[in-house]
């Protein structure tokens, strides 16, 4: 699925590369602007284009003049802004909702002057607001253009360059580059996302808890009891932990609900559940033997094994150092975590979407035992290195935690050895489990110790042991999570009868909605089907180009010209997609019929394949002159009764214990190539 999205898109930017010149322009002013630069990850955009230089669908120098161009403009607008409005555009809005990082790009400039314009477009955040400080500031014009012009001349080939270098290695993976491309892709993303929602979680949260702490601080003083004592000494205001206190109250709340959220819906098997599989089927389309080397070395950096050795280094180092407080809370944090996890897998019996890939305890699924142990693994760590270091630099502790969790729980899903939600489920145990430790252990003051060390000894465990055992077990593990597709066999004459039914009975979307009622089956060759309908008026829709997109922004397109947009069954998309205009309502609505692929096969006849869709009646309203919108009706009668007398023998079932209603009779319409 996201591998046919990827080359949709890669084939339009190689037929219309002036939109990529165009974006990558306006994403590079977009990192000058206030506000939008600092959330907006125009960087990641302009390097995975860049990374489609050595395919052909993109040129270099256009590519790094419409960087350099983009940049330029950016900061001078951003700058020419500041210099109209002074100081009072920092006051208004939405500048003013974001104080911090005004504060921060002041100090910037103020310590490194009228350089700052230049270094300030290879630092995050910061970038977006300088041009505009310096414009306030009065900096001289001048000097400003000559900083902005030779730093968008540096930044544009520092960046594009690199991506071009990745894009020419991936090139050598032949048909593999593609899914690895969009893995990294992905994995990119994904850090991305989560560490952009812990920051904003941090920024809102932090304040809110820093309140409710007060507050909870104010009541304890007015009682007299053993509870109210603790919540007075750990909530004292005068203590120098205090918003590092807040911030693990932030972190348990949100992580807590969100494992609790996530243990409901595994219990009680809401939408979560059922965008696992699509989810998983998602990624196992992205399976390649690069990509999965690559995972498989990455999950095994977290295998038991490798938690148990840093664990035990980490261990010895502190009773080496005599912290012996702190020994015990990080051997209670691994193991507790461990045990806690094992004992939430055995009472779920949850099985894991390869069921044979483990035994005993190890085969249930839920939570992710990689995910927890690792989570608070390297999570207590960072929370242990952050306590001795300066408040600037804790960030880049969890930060690295973070990016070091994420990969190891991210292969999990990629191998196919845990759900989504698995992961998720562990990932926030684990976070929840290392602020019930924190708030405990910063009860007292902290045992005297050497972040620096610390931090050395557990990387150089992790270094030693964890490719030691990539070296040992690389090989048996790439044959034990090697992808093996669940693909159910039966004769026809059996699903003719009644095997139908194991095929779902609605689509399934990518948030685990469901959706329309899934009222065809087809077994036989998709170019078979595909003749029958077009011989009836059926046709192949548009495709997706510049030209035929716009029709969405007008009211003359008729309804059967315009492209389909994509739906997604379990996390794939449609292989065949038919449009027919509805002759009662030709200006205003069409028939859209679409087949994805199941997998069930035919084991007795030639064209094994079963195919299971949907026909939807799509109306079109134009409620400005400028727009399309389309919904979906809901006469799905109708609409499958469309396909009778499409191919022979024919039949129409219904499923067993199926209630009609007002849209749907409960009925399915099988058809076959007569083969069977």
């Amino acid at each position: 699925m996201v591998a046919s999205f990827f080359s949709a898109v890669t084939e339009f930017i190689a037929a219309h590369p002036h939109f990529a010149y165009a974006a990558v322009l306006l994403l590079a002013l977009s990192e000058s602007a206030p506000v939008i630069g600092a959330v907006v990850p125009g960087t990641a955009v302009i390097l995975a284009i860049s990374a489609l230089v050595p395919t052909g669908a993109v040129t270099l120098w256009p590519l790094l003049g419409a960087a350099v161009v983009g940049a330029i403009l950016g900061d001078g607008l951003s700058f020419w802004i500041g210099h109209r409005y002074n100081q009072k555009i920092l006051e208004s809005w939405p500048i003013n909702r974001h104080p911090d990082l005004v504060t921060r790009s002041e100090a910037f400039f103020a310590r490194h002057g009228d350089k700052s314009v230049f270094i300030a477009r290879f630092v995050p955040g910061v970038r977006a607001f300088i041009p505009l400080i310096a414009g306030a500031l009065r900096m001289r014009v001048s000097r400003f253009y000559v900083a902005n012009i030779l730093s968008a001349l540096v930044w544009a080939p520092s960046h594009i360059l690199p991506a071009v270098l990745v894009g020419s290695v991936f090139k050598q993976f032949g048909a593999a580059a593609e899914p690895l491309a969009i893995l990294v892709v992905i994995l990119i993303l994904t850090i991305w996302a989560a560490i952009h929602a812990v920051r904003l979680s941090l920024r809102y949260g932090i304040p809110l808890a820093l309140l409710a702490t007060q507050r909870l601080h104010i009541w304890a003083a007015s009682r007299d009891s053993r509870f109210s004592r603790i919540v007075l000494d750990l909530l004292d205001p005068a203590r120098p932990d205090m918003r590092f206190l807040a911030l693990l109250a932030v972190v348990l709340i949100g992580s807590a609900w969100l494992f609790f959220g996530i243990l409901e819906d595994v219990v009680s098997g809401d939408p979560l559940v059922r965008a696992d599989a699509a989810i998983y089927n998602a990624l196992q389309d992205l399976r390649t033997g690069p990509g999965d080397a690559l995972m498989i070395a990455i999950t095994e950096l977290g295998d038991t094994v490798v938690v148990a050795a840093v664990t035990a280094a980490v261990f010895l180092w502190l009773a080496w150092k005599r912290t012996w407080r702190t020994a015990a809370f990080w051997l209670l944090a691994v193991a507790g975590a461990s045990a806690i996890n094992t004992a939430i897998k055995v009472a779920l019996h949850r099985t894991r979407p390869a069921e044979l890939l483990y035994s005993g305890s190890s085969a249930f699924s839920f939570p992710s035992g990689h995910s927890t142990t690792n989570t608070v693994l390297y999570g207590f760590l960072a929370f242990l290195i952050a306590l001795g270091l300066r408040p600037a630099w804790r960030l880049s502790a969890a930060f690295t935690a973070t990016f070091v969790v994420l990969l190891i729980a991210f292969s999990r899903v990629y191998l196919g050895a845990h759900w989504f939600s698995d992961v998720t489920g562990g990932l926030a145990f684990g976070t929840a489990w290392i602020a019930v430790l924190g708030f405990t252990y910063l009860r007292k003051p902290a045992e005297p110790y050497s972040p620096v060390g610390l931090a050395i000894v557990s990387i150089t465990a992790l270094a030693l042991t964890g490719s030691l055992n990539v070296y040992r077990h690389h090989s048996s593990d790439t044959t034990r999570y090697a992808f093996k597709p669940v693909v159910e066999t039966m004769t026809s004459s059996n699903w003719w009868t009644n095997g139908w039914e194991s095929l779902p009975s609605h689509r399934i979307d990518m948030f685990g909605e469901i959706e329309e009622p899934m009222t065809v089956q087809w077994a036989g060759s998709l170019s078979v089907i595909q003749q029958d309908l077009q011989n009836k008026g059926w046709r192949t829709p548009a495709p997706w180009t510049a030209t035929n997109a716009l029709g969405w922004l007008t009211a003359k397109a008729a309804p059967v010209e315009l492209p389909v947009v994509p739906r997604l069954a379990s996390g794939r998309l449609p292989t065949l997609t038919l449009v027919l205009a509805n002759d009662k309502m030709p200006e205003t609505s069409r028939f859209v019929l679409r087949l994805w692929a199941s997998d069930l096969e035919l084991s007795d006849t030639n064209s094994s394949e079963v195919w299971i869709g949907s026909v939807v009646d799509e109306h079109f309203a134009r409620p400005i002159s400028l727009i399309t919108i389309s919904e979906t009706r809901s006469n799905v009668n109708e609409s499958r009764d469309l396909l009778l007398g499409a191919s022979q023998p024919e039949r129409l079932v219904a499923r067993s214990g199926s209630a009609e209603n007002a849209d749907w009779d409960g009925r399915i319409l099988l058809l076959n190539d007569g083969s069977r």
